[in-house]
């Protein structure tokens, strides 16, 4: 049984969006999911410009899961771009915002759902 996922701290909550190539419609066109976490790793590493190890400090992980999570984050975002998929960036997830006790953060999802409806039935069988 492998190991229970920790929860990351997230400082922002970034809500839902989707973008795509202009021109485009959204109907029919494959898109690739960016997590809360993912984003906020790209926002610490690359906005921010925070060291791997002070950026993984701040969302209360490992550096290797940090560095894991930055390269899946890079990688969701390069295929997006170079093969004209719309960018969808998921806004509710279980991790803890800093400042925010787990409840009001969203206990009891599954961060880790990336199938479609996924986050609709947890939230029916809750």
């Amino acid at each position: 049984m492998p190991r229970p996922r920790k929860r990351r701290i997230l400082t922002h909550r970034h809500r839902q969006a989707i973008y795509k190539p202009a021109g485009q419609a959204l109907l029919g066109l494959p898109q690739v999911r960016l997590l809360p976490d993912e984003l906020e790793a790209l926002r610490l590493a690359d906005l921010d410009g925070l060291t791997q190890s002070q950026a993984a400090e701040r969302m209360g992980i490992s550096r290797s899961t940090f560095q894991r999570t930055l390269e899946r984050a890079h990688r969701q975002v390069a295929v997006a771009l170079v093969q004209r998929y719309a960018l969808h960036i998921v806004g509710r997830s279980g991790d803890t915002l800093r400042g925010q006790s787990s409840q009001r953060a969203g206990a009891g999802h599954s961060p880790a759902a990336r199938t479609p409806g996924a986050a609709r039935r947890a939230r029916r069988q809750e």
